[in-house]
Order: structure tokens, then sequence, then C-alpha cells
């Protein structure tokens, strides 16, 4: 029994390294698909954004998560500042699976995700203060609140037919998608980006930094989905491990045929982001679903990534990396599709994940909104024109990524 123990806790620290090297592979996608110019801002924000999570984690984001059974069926609860374990409890017989600093420090590596998905759909243009200040708030209050109603205990894991998020493609995924379409909205568009003669492209400065992203979130996703069934269970993990993996490589192809029909061209960053929103599409019911299932969610999810990125630059919301086609449109299209597919599947559980899309959307809507919107109408969110133009690098930082080459932007 102690073995057992042993081996399951022993995943569990081992998916938790997996979801920690996840930062890198952001860091490296939202670098390589946005300018030169502003490389060492957006590293920047990839750094901090995980220091954030872990200390605000500590300090309220885990006992607001899971605040114990007093608290089942609420929308809020708190279990006081600070990391404590249960009365009578010790370490290592706080779960027959895990320890607790294990769960802690594995959720928290959950809890600072959402802000770097924020960050690379205002990349390019926010002031970086203001931008910290929202991510401290988003991660220590907002998203906890988001994932006690299910993950915690709370009204969506008590309604009749339960709500259903293996591994938090609206408790995550979707819950950084809303904050970065709100972000972003409330920001505007980077200068040249739609003129009167319609969109203008702005290319990333390094496609084999956003190629080497993905591949890094793709491999650290084993342990964002794997490390989910929180077991070592053999059967559980490798299903997940391949339906994961299927939906991804699904989601390129989706990705790949469509924006062909649509562009006439092989498009690099589509298929990388069309992988991505598989993989987010999967992550609600990686455990539900069987091979075809996951196929054909990953590769719905990547057609949906193209019409939805046609969709934000026709309504003038600037996205510099596709964060909120990816994470808000594939982590809305993932939750439903726990009701349509897999052995969940019927009206009851898709209503479920419809109210909880829709609950999760106006909380966060709302937070993002009034946190954002304070900040625009006091301090300013965003950076004036001569350091857009000029790059935030050199204003914000007083340095460059690049010092040894000229940049064009």
């Amino acid at each position: 029994m102690q073995d057992l123990f042993t081996i399951n806790n022993l995943w569990m620290m081992v998916a938790t390294i997996l979801v920690f090297i996840m930062h890198l592979g952001f860091a490296s996608l939202e670098a390589g698909l946005t300018r030169a110019k502003n490389t060492v801002n957006i590293l920047f924000k990839n750094t901090i954004i995980p220091a954030i999570g872990l200390l605000t984690y500590a300090l309220v984001g885990f006992n607001l998560m899971y605040p114990g059974a007093g608290f089942e069926g609420s929308v809020f609860g708190f279990a006081g500042f600070g990391l404590s374990l249960p009365e009578g409890w010790d370490s290592s017989n706080y779960n027959e699976g895990y320890t607790y600093f294990t769960d802690f420090i594995f959720q928290a590596m959950f809890a600072a995700t959402a802000a770097t998905i924020v960050s690379g759909a205002v990349a390019e243009r926010i002031k970086l203060g203001p931008f910290i200040f929202f991510s401290v708030l988003y991660v220590a209050i907002c998203y906890p609140i988001v994932g006690m109603w299910k993950w915690g205990g709370g009204f969506l894991n008590t309604l009749d037919t339960p709500f259903y998020d293996f591994a938090g493609s609206t408790i995550v995924h979707s819950v950084g998608g809303w904050g970065a379409l709100v972000g972003a909205f409330l920001l505007g568009p980077r200068i040249g980006k739609y003129t009167e003669r319609g969109m203008s492209a702005i290319p990333g400065h390094n496609l084999p930094l956003a190629t080497f992203g993905v591949f890094l979130l793709w491999f650290g996703w084993f342990g964002f989905n794997g490390g989910s069934v929180l077991s070592a269970s053999p059967g559980a993990v490798s299903k997940v491990f391949v339906t994961t993996s299927i939906a991804a490589s699904a989601g390129a192809f989706g990705a790949l045929i469509f924006s062909y029909l649509k562009f006439k061209s092989y498009d690099i960053t589509m298929v990388l982001n069309g992988i991505l929103a598989g993989l987010v599409g999967i992550t609600a019911g990686a455990d539900q679903m069987g091979v075809g299932e996951s196929a054909i969610i990953g590769f719905i999810a990547g057609g949906l990534i193209v019409f939805a990125v046609v969709f934000f630059d026709k309504v003038k919301i600037d996205d510099p990396v596709g964060a909120i086609s990816v994470h808000l449109v594939g982590g809305v299209w993932g939750t439903l599709a726990v009701g349509i597919f897999g052995d969940l599947a019927g009206w009851g559980q898709f209503y479920s994940q419809l109210l909880g899309v829709a609950a999760v959307g106006f909380f966060c809507v709302l937070f993002s909104g009034l946190i954002f919107y304070t900040l625009k109408k006091t301090v300013g969110i965003r950076v004036d024109e001569r350091e857009e133009v000029e790059g935030l690098d050199i204003n914000e930082h007083g340095m460059r990524a690049y010092p040894d080459f000229a940049s064009k932007d």
C-alpha cells in the first residue's frame, strides 16, 4: 500500500514538473509570434507570472479553491490565509494518492496559466505595471473562485447532472480566454493593425521559437491532462495520453485544411494554434473520450481557430498570438463537447456544460472588466504611441533582446 502511495505521489510530482515547463512554452510561443522589439517584455511577463501564481495561490488561492466540505454547493468559500494542513492530518495521510504539499504545488502550476493566456492577447501595447496588478488579482481571486465551483465542491459540482471539466477547458483555459478578450478589447488594436485599407498582418519575428514553444506546450500537456487523473493508474493515465495526443494531431489537420481552403496557403501559425486548440478542446473530457471522438473534437477545434481568428480581426479585436481563439473558443468547444461525445453524452450533461460555460464567462468578464476598466480610467493600461512604435523593451526595460542586431520595427 505504501509503495502504491509513493508511486502515485511521484507521478503527481512529475506531472507538476511537466506543467511548470509549459510556462517556458508560453514564453517561447508569445515571443516568437510578436515583434523583436517587444521580446524582453514578453519574457519578463512570462517569468513574473509563475512567481505571482505560486505566491498568491499559497497565500489565498488554494484555500479559496478548496475551502472544505462546509462550503459544498456554494459559490464562495475561504478556509483562511496561507498553507495549513487539516486538523489531525499530516503531510502523508492527507489523501490516499498524494500528499498535501503535492496537491498544492500541482494545483498552483495550473493557477498561473490563466494569467499567462492573457499575456499573449494584450502583448506589444500594455503597460507592465497595470498588467502585473491585474495578474495578481486574477490569479489570487478570480481563478480560484471559479475553480471552487467545480473542483472545490461548489454549485457546479452539485447540479443534478454535475458540470464536468476533467482538467480545465473552462476552469483554466476559458478563464484566461475571457480575461484576454476583455483586455484586448479595452486596450484597442496595435498601431497599424487595422487601417482604412483593411487588416494589415503584423508577423512575429521568430517562427522557429514559436514552433519550439508549441512543442513544449504539447509536451507539458501530458502532465496537465495526465496529472489530472490524480493517480498513476496505468489504464487511466495511458488513455489520457492517447486522447490528448490524438486531439492535438487532429487539431493540426483541422487548422491546416480550413486555413488552406480560406487563404490558399500553408500557414504554420494556424497549424501551431490548431495543435493548441486540439489540446485545449480535449482537456475537458480527456478521460471520457475514445480515439475517434478525440480526433473529431481536435479536428473541429483546429477548424474553429481559423474562423475565430478571422472573426476577431473583423471586429477589430487584436490578439497577436491567437490566445483568445485558442483558449476561449477552444475551451468553450471542448467543454460543450463533453455533453456531445464520450461516456457522459446527453442533453442533461450538455445543459450542465452550457450552464458552466455561461456562469464562468459572466463572472470572468465582470471581474476582468472591472479591473481593466478601473486601471484604464486611473493609471492607464496602454503605453503611449512613441513607446509602442519604439518598442516596449527599450522603454519599459531599458534593454533589447537582440542588441547586436538592428530592428526595422
